[in-house]
């Protein structure tokens, strides 16, 4: 109800963009997400927290929908980290060629399953930093782990968080995606996090695009920095 107050008081108020503080920022966005994309979640299609650790690591530098054109076929004859423990880097190559750097993650997926069958049991860990000893699988993976399996309040951050954000206002002067992922984890109440990093991935996906964002049909563009600099320009 209150981001509910916040979001019709900044829609129906002008407001002057470098007047607005952080919080002021981070309330309008949040409020505007949260009336408008409720039950975001990722667009990986999977059935359990091993197919989901799988099409993350396929995902990197990879569209989701070319991840899930693929991972139909890998996981019909690797369903298990057992099964795909099984099988060499070359015997995983076939299934993802159409992937984006796929000798590189067949070997990921060849020594991430034999680690989880050899000391996780097969089984994925829920704890993050066990998370990230397994090949193939870093910091902002093993949040999207985190977050998606186990509503752990973390913030990952991929290329569309980290452009959206900024272009934003979201962050400022961040360079890396860990200081974009502390910016973020200070101002998004902690509950939010598992949800709020979908809000930003999507919003870049179909709206923030990196090339020619689609300011006109954005929803959030009267608290946008970026957009306030443009209408500046003209």
């Amino acid at each position: 109800m209150l981001c509910n107050l916040f979001f019709f008081v900044f829609l129906h108020k002008p407001f002057l963009h470098n007047t607005m503080t952080i919080k002021q920022r981070y309330d309008a966005v949040i409020a505007y997400f949260q009336a408008s994309m409720p039950t975001a979640e990722s667009e990986l299609n999977y059935r359990n927290p091993f197919e989901l650790l799988v099409a993350v690591i396929l995902s990197a530098q990879c569209t989701d929908k070319r991840v899930n054109l693929t991972t139909p076929a890998l996981f019909e004859a690797m369903p298990t980290a057992e099964a795909m423990a099984a099988h060499t880097a070359e015997e995983i190559f076939p299934y993802i060629r159409s992937i984006s750097y796929p000798n590189n993650k067949a070997r990921h997926l060849a020594a991430m399953a034999r680690m989880l069958v050899e000391e996780f049991g097969g089984e994925v860990p829920s704890d993050l930093k066990q998370l990230q000893r397994l090949p193939g699988v870093g910091r902002k993976t093993a949040n999207v782990i985190g977050a998606v399996i186990w509503q752990k309040e973390v913030m990952p951050v991929d290329t569309h968080v980290f452009r959206v954000a900024a272009r934003i206002g979201l962050t400022r002067g961040a360079k890396t995606p860990l200081q974009t992922e502390l910016q973020l984890g200070r101002h998004i109440p902690s509950h939010l996090l598992p949800v709020a990093h979908h809000w930003l991935i999507l919003h870049g996906r179909y709206v923030c695009i990196a090339r020619s964002p689609k300011c006109a049909e954005c929803g959030i563009k009267e608290f946008c920095r970026h957009f306030s600099a443009q209408k500046a320009e003209k």
